[in-house]
């Protein structure tokens, strides 16, 4: 038995049925990103062909999704470093006691 169950949602100025296991909030909460960025770029550009916009669209939120990675694997970096350089310390000082 699936626990998928169907989200109607509109984006683009069409309703689309989704079938996913998320909770039915996070389903709606991705379909508004999308709309609210393929408005945004129908806004800026002037471009009415849907499917030009939805590609840009895409485009637009895998780049963010690729720079937020990056981000995330720089601040593990930091952390890690961090994290040893604290280890280290705290050694050094209960070896000195």
């Amino acid at each position: 038995m699936s626990d998928r169950r169907a989200v109607t949602v509109r984006i683009a100025g069409e309703e689309h049925a989704i079938r996913s296991s998320a909770p039915p909030e996070y389903t709606r909460e991705c379909a508004r990103l999308v709309d609210e960025r393929i408005n945004e770029i129908r806004r800026r550009s002037g471009l009415v062909e849907g499917h030009r916009a939805a590609i840009l669209a895409a485009l637009s939120i895998t780049d963010e999704f690729y720079q937020a990675r990056e981000e995330l694997e720089r601040l593990r970096e930091q952390v890690s470093a961090r994290a040893g350089d604290l280890s280290r310390r705290i050694d050094e000082a209960l070896a000195s006691d």
